[in-house]
C-alpha cells in the first residue's frame, strides 16, 4: 500500500503485515500462541499430533516397510553445498536461479514431467554446489533438466519442505468439508476455512522454508495457467511434487496408504489458491494492529465478528450504562453467558455446535443481551429463561 503524505515528495510504502511481523520478532511467544489458538479453533488435532504441532513431542510419521538406500543428506558434505544440506538463505540464492528461468519456459510442454539429461544436470548441480552464477540462457542447459534438477534438491532436503511437524496438520486440513442443514459432513470441501487454516499454518513455519514455498508456489500457479501449452494442471504438478515437499522422508507410495490421495489434493490445492495463502487473516492483523497501539485485541475470527457487531450497534458504550444500572447478580450471569457463546463459537464444527448456536440465535446472544433492553422485565425473561435452558444443554450434551 503507497501513501503520500503531505508536504513529502516521497511515496511511503506501507507493508499491510507489518504489524505481524512485528510482533513475530519481538514477541515470539506471544506470536506463536496466537496462531495455534486459532489454528485448534478449525483443526481438531488430538493432543499427541498437537504436541508434535508444537515441536514438543517425539514425530510420529509413516515408517517405511521396504528397501531404501541411505539418502543423499546423511552422507558427509563438502562446505558451500546446497543440495541435501538445511536450507538456508544462500541455498535459496542460488535455487531461485532455477525457478527465475523455468519461469521464462513455462510453455514447455510436459514440464516438470519429462526428465532431463542426467549428464548435463550432474554439472549444472556442481556448479550450483560451488556458489557459481550461472548463465541458463546459454543454451548448455534446457528446460527440462533445470526442472528435474529442482525436484531433486527439493527431494534430498533433510525434511520436507511443509516438515514434518505440519504433516498430520495437512491431512486435518484436506478434509475439511461443508456441513449440511443437520450439521452433517458433506463431500464439498470448505475452501473459505481450509485457507484461513493454511495462511495460519504456513506462518508457522521457518522463515527459509516460508520462502522458498512462496517461490515454488508461485511457479506452479504460473505454470498451471499455462497447461494449455504445457498440458500440466495443477492436479498434474501436485503428483509430481508432493513427493518432494510433504511425503515424510524415507517411505514409499504404499507406506501412505489412504492418505495418497488426501496429499496429492492438497499440494494441488495449495498450487491454485496459492496467492491467498501467504497473507496474514484480518482478526491476526488487527489483533498485532491493536496489540502495539495498547487497545483491546480480538484474537480469532469470531471474536472480531463480535467486536464488530458490537461497535455497529453501540453496545460497546451501552454496556457502561448497563454496568451501572443491573445488579451484581444479574450482571455476573450476563458475562457468564457471553463467556459461553464465546466458547460455543470456538467450538470445531459439528451437529453439537451448530445446535447451540441454533438455540443461542433463537434466544438472543448475550453479546445482544449486554445492552440496556427497552423493557428491562422482558427482556430478563427471555434472555436469561432461554440462554440458562441453552446452558442446560450445553453441559447435557457434554456428558454424552
Amino acid at each position: 500500500v503507497i501513501v503520500f503524505e503531505m508536504h513529502q515528495t516521497q511515496p511511503v510504502i506501507f507493508n499491510p503485515d507489518f504489524f505481524v511481523e512485528k510482533l513475530r520478532h519481538e514477541r515470539p511467544q506471544v506470536f506463536t500462541e496466537l496462531l495455534l489458538s486459532n489454528i485448534t479453533r478449525l483443526i481438531d488435532l488430538p493432543g499427541a499430533e498437537f504436541s508434535q504441532l508444537q515441536g514438543e513431542a517425539d514425530l510420529k510419521l509413516p515408517v517405511s516397510t521396504g528397501f531404501l538406500r541411505l539418502p543423499s543428506f546423511l552422507k558427509r558434505k563438502e562446505k558451500g553445498v546446497i543440495f541435501g544440506a538445511p536450507l538456508t538463505e544462500e541455498g535459496i540464492a542460488q535455487i531461485y536461479q532455477l525457478i527465475e528461468y523455468l519461469g521464462k519456459n513455462l510453455h514447455v510442454e510436459g514440464l516438470f514431467r519429462v526428465p532431463g539429461n542426467s549428464i548435463r544436470q550432474q554439472a549444472l548441480r556442481e556448479m550450483l554446489n560451488g556458489g557459481a552464477d550461472i548463465d541458463l540462457e546459454s543454451g548448455d542447459y534446457y528446460p527440462h533438466d533445470v526442472a528435474t534438477l529442482l525436484k531433486i534438491f527439493l527431494g534430498e532436503l533433510p525434511e520436507p519442505l511443509l516438515t514434518h511437524r505440519h504433516y498430520h496438520a495437512h491431512l486435518k486440513i484436506a478434509e475439511m468439508t461443508l456441513l449440511d442443514e443437520k450439521g452433517n459432513k458433506t463431500c464439498v470441501p470448505n475452501k473459505e476455512r481450509q485457507i484461513e487454516a493454511l495462511q495460519l499454518l504456513f506462518m508457522l513455519l521457518p522463515p527459509a522454508n516460508r520462502a522458498l514455498l512462496k517461490l515454488l508456489l508461485d511457479l506452479l500457479y504460473q505454470t498451471a495457467k499455462q497447461q494449455d501449452k504445457n498440458k500440466m494442471s495443477a492436479f498434474n504438478l501436485a503428483l509430481m511434487f508432493a513427493p518432494h515437499i510433504i511425503w515424510p522422508k524415507n517411505v514409499t507410495a504404499n507406506d501412505l496408504q489412504d492418505n495418497l490421495n488426501k496429499l496429492n489434493n492438497g499440494i494441488a490445492f495449495l498450487i491454485k489458491h496459492s496467492q491467498k495463502l501467504f497473507r496474514a487473516p484480518p482478526y491476526i492483523k488487527d489483533h498485532a494492529r491493536m496489540l502495539f497501539a495498547g487497545s483491546n485485541t480480538p484474537q480469532s475470527k469470531d471474536d472480531m465478528a463480535l467486536y464488530t457487531g458490537a461497535v455497529s450497534r453501540g453496545l460497546l458504550s451501552s454496556k457502561r450504562n448497563s454496568d451501572e444500572q443491573c445488579g451484581g447478580e444479574q450482571q455476573h450471569t450476563h458475562e457468564a453467558l457471553r463467556d459461553l457463546f464465546i466458547h460455543v463459537s470456538h467450538m470445531p464444527e459439528s451437529a453439537k455446535k451448530k445446535k447451540l448456536i441454533r438455540q443461542f440465535n433463537k434466544q438472543g446472544t448475550p453479546v445482544r443481551e449486554l445492552s440496556k433492553p427497552s423493557n428491562p422485565k422482558h427482556s430478563r425473561s427471555r434472555s436469561f429463561g432461554g440462554l440458562i435452558k441453552v446452558c442446560f444443554s450445553f453441559k447435557f450434551m457434554q456428558l454424552y
